[in-house]
């Protein structure tokens, strides 16, 4: 994942950094709600004094820099614009956010990316720099990208950015003998996982986790259920019953079922009628094609999908090598050498081996690791 990174002032001038972190945070307000937009976050200053702040809105609309700008109002002539992505420059369902900002009297602009998609890829900042706003790109970029992970990965690769979640005991398995769940993460963890889920734009597991778990798959922090993601089932056969929960609530929280061209008519028409989308994509190896469903997640606007699936799914992405970030939680117990592995048929290494640990944090009797592509 590499966005495009430019001209970092040498000596970054004082509170810029502060701004920016501010912005950033802000921006991660709208993380698993924006979708298909980046979840921007935008900050106005003006004589050292916050004037505007705004984050990308639900549904990719308004962006960050018009809730922004609609604060500041006239005080944003003069001001300083700190921005996690360039502003938009192309007419998309809303005038580009380069000419609100052009329009306010912003004086100068800080930027932590430019925007890798092919209609900005630099002509926001061109447009602003063509009408004497001074622009500064780069600062805080790391961060930057990875907090438009998602958009990023739509851009490049046409797919989702991928998280695997795995929850493993201390040995490293992931159930009990015989495919029997166990509770390995404490509440605190669970907690944390459910943020997670409110951060991403879908979740995705496989029939199999459907039908022993019955898995509601929302997030279940107090006051946001509403932040919970599409939930999408592999189902190559469309042998989901009804009376499961993603299905029985998909009023509630959408859900949509990926089978096989080979699978029934008369079952896809069912779950329609019930609510949830049905998508058909090509099977390789007796199993649903993952670089397709990933490129149709991706034309359907999803940004980010955090992949919770048992081990038969977990290795499937690893073989595939479609892994882009890892959350390991540890837990503090063994199951024993009969327990399941965490990955189908693979060791732990095949995933962590591939990706680069970002951290490690006690949260509660579990231990949460953190691993990122480089």
């Amino acid at each position: 994942m590499n966005a495009t990174q430019n001209d970092v002032p040498p000596q970054t001038p004082p509170g810029d950094t502060r701004y920016m972190t501010l912005a950033l945070a802000l921006g991660r307000r709208g993380l698993g709600n924006a979708w298909p937009n980046p979840a921007v976050g935008c900050v106005i200053v003006k004589d050292g004094v916050i004037v505007g702040r705004g984050w990308t809105q639900a549904g990719g609309r308004p962006h960050a820099e018009v809730v922004a700008l609609n604060q500041a109002k006239r005080r944003a002539k003069g001001a300083t614009l700190y921005c996690t992505l360039e502003p938009c420059s192309h007419e998309g369902k809303s005038p580009p956010c380069a000419d609100a900002v052009i329009k306010a009297g912003i004086a100068r602009v800080v930027s932590a990316l430019e925007d890798p998609n092919p209609e900005v890829a630099g002509q926001g900042h061109a447009r602003l720099r063509d009408k004497g706003i001074a622009v500064d790109v780069g600062l805080m970029a790391d961060e930057a990208q990875r907090a438009h992970a998602g958009h990023i990965t739509r851009i490049q690769k046409s797919r989702p950015h991928v998280t695997l979640k795995l929850a493993i005991s201390a040995d490293g398995k992931a159930g009990l003998a015989g495919r029997k769940p166990v509770a390995i993460s404490g509440e605190e963890a669970r907690d944390r996982v459910w943020l997670m889920r409110a951060q991403s734009d879908a979740i995705l597991v496989g029939i199999g986790t459907v039908l022993s778990d019955n898995p509601q798959l929302t997030c279940r922090l107090p006051g946001m259920f509403e932040r919970s993601p599409v939930r999408v089932v592999l189902d190559a056969k469309l042998s989901v019953p009804m009376s499961v929960t993603v299905i029985s609530t998909v009023r509630d929280t959408p859900t949509w079922v990926f089978c096989s061209h080979k699978a029934s008519p008369i079952a896809e028409d069912i779950l329609q009628q019930k609510g949830a989308k049905v998508f058909r994509v090509d099977e390789t190896q007796g199993r649903l094609d993952l670089d397709e469903v990933l490129k149709v997640l991706g034309e359907q606007g999803i940004t980010r999908l955090m992949v919770e699936g048992g081990p038969t799914i977990a290795a499937s992405f690893v073989a595939a090598d479609l892994v882009d970030e890892a959350v390991l939680l540890r837990g503090p117990k063994e199951i024993g050498g009969d327990g399941i592995a965490a990955l189908e048929g693979m060791k732990l290494e095949a995933l962590t081996g591939k990706l680069k640990l970002l951290g490690a944090e006690q949260v509660g009797a579990d231990t949460i690791e953190t691993y990122m592509s480089t």
